[in-house]
């Protein structure tokens, strides 16, 4: 236990930093091997038991990869609320249980080395991966609420989850390619909302007019039988998706303009407060 070292994420390196959380799913190996030999020897009861562990080691390690992955997401946002369910909390205890269970129910163990196996394996789960975030992060941006940032944002994801879903109706490869573009621009403008809260105001009609009519037109599309649609309409569609395309790319180099404006003005500020 003095070796136990606070795990310290680094939360640049998404993958390497939930790679951390199969460190878990090592103890299924040798679970999974009694499991073999108890089947093999027909031994029923040791079967079972080593199922039940099986399961609920699988359970802990699961939990432990939400977490992981809500906690990730938490910490590379700007504005967004705790996990409203705490996997990491549910693992550390599930992993207590399970290693009770193991030593005592599966490998019949005095119960109180299981207890204190259990409560053992659940501190040093605790210290080594910590607990889930807590604290909301929605600090206000001058008049605008974070709660109305979160919940535009939230809208706008939903309806470009739903032209994706949409998508996978379409046989039309040209079509399904112009939408994957102009779907990919509009989730790097409510990227660049995300980290700068304040255009949500200058960007909420790309919000509203954009990504509706988008979830209009392939919802129209979609209810037709694609042999239906004549050539001249595919074309109409073709051209306006290129429109849209290139206001999504003018969106774009709008909101990085505005972002090194206020990097400006921020520097000049900053010299007239050295000189004075």
């Amino acid at each position: 236990m003095s070796k136990a070292k606070r795990y310290n994420p680094d939360f640049k390196k998404d993958k390497s930093f939930l790679k951390k959380g199969i460190f878990l799913y090592i103890f299924l190996i040798p679970l999974f091997i009694a499991i073999t030999i108890s089947l093999l020897m027909l031994k029923v009861k040791y079967f079972i038991a080593n199922i039940i562990a099986f399961g609920l080691f699988f359970a802990t390690a699961k939990a432990n990869s939400i977490g992981l992955a809500q906690e990730l997401e938490y910490y590379t946002k700007t504005l967004t609320k705790a996990p409203k369910i705490p996997y990491k909390l549910i693992a550390g205890v599930l992993l207590g249980i399970s290693t009770f269970f193991s030593a005592s129910i599966a490998g019949y163990q005095n119960i109180f080395i299981g207890i204190f196996l259990g409560v053992i394996a659940s501190i040093g789960y605790f210290l080594y991966y910590g607990f889930d975030p807590r604290a909301d992060k929605l600090t206000n941006i001058g008049d605008i609420s974070a709660e109305f940032v979160l919940e535009t944002l939230a809208k706008a994801r939903g309806k470009l989850k739903s032209i994706e879903e949409d998508m996978t109706h379409i046989k039309d490869t040209k079509l399904t390619s112009q939408l994957r573009v102009a779907i990919n621009k509009a989730y790097e403008i409510l990227k660049n909302i995300e980290d700068d809260p304040k255009d949500v105001r200058v960007a909420r009609k790309f919000i509203i007019v954009y990504i509706d009519g988008i979830k209009k037109v392939t919802q129209s599309y979609i209810e037709l039988d694609e042999k239906d649609i004549t050539y001249e309409t595919k074309e109409k569609l073709y051209n306006l998706l290129s429109d849209v395309e290139d206001r999504f790319e003018k969106e774009i180099l709008r909101l990085k303009r505005n972002n090194q404006f206020d990097l400006d003005v921020n520097i000049d500020v900053l010299q007239e407060q050295i000189k004075n």
